[in-house]
């Protein structure tokens, strides 16, 4: 399977290298946009040595294999999964905000009948954050147009905090994708 990974840019991104080894150990192809941010969190050579593919992270240096990724990488994806999901990318999701390879790509990707692939999200983000009525919001409206989501799970979260909010475990998010049609 062809798998576009999206990271944005949170804490739970330290656990994108595993989920890449175990995407890759299935037999997958992955290829991977990060946001900027993300890379605050996780290294693109550590990304790049797991995946076999360099990590795209800037809208304006694209080049390489695909002439126009935001574009093509949605066309040769499978599946494109967006672990984790913060709430700032939720909301540019849910409002077509298009402002990084990600976010673009994600748009280009489209929704519903009209989407290239599936788009699955794996929200990850502070309990408070996880409850804001703006971000169940931003999910209803995603949710709406066709995406599927990987909830996350309780339990400890890096800012010391108890509650819902963790990102799910990379064998689980494997689980979850094993039980969802495509």
């Amino acid at each position: 399977m062809n798998i576009l990974l999206g990271i944005s840019g949170g804490i739970a991104a330290y656990k994108t290298p595993k989920l890449v080894s175990l995407f890759r150990e299935r037999g997958d192809e992955v290829r991977i946009i990060a946001s900027p941010n993300a890379l605050q969190f996780v290294s693109p050579l550590t990304l790049s040595a797991l995946a076999g593919h360099r990590v795209l992270f800037d809208l304006w240096s694209e080049g390489g294999d695909y002439e126009m990724n935001h574009i093509r990488l949605p066309e040769w994806a499978d599946l494109f999964i967006v672990a984790p999901a913060t709430a700032n990318f939720l909301a540019k999701a849910a409002n077509g905000m298009a402002d990084d390879l990600l976010s673009t790509t994600l748009n280009a990707a489209g929704a519903g009948p009209d989407s290239a692939c599936p788009v699955i999200l794996c929200p990850a983000m502070n309990t408070r954050m996880w409850r804001h009525p703006a971000t169940q919001r931003n999910l209803d409206t995603l949710i709406e147009w066709g995406y599927r989501v990987i909830p996350p799970v309780s339990g400890r979260l890096a800012c010391t905090d108890q509650g819902e909010g963790r990102l799910p475990e990379p064998q689980e998010i494997l689980e979850s994708l094993k039980e969802m049609e495509f």
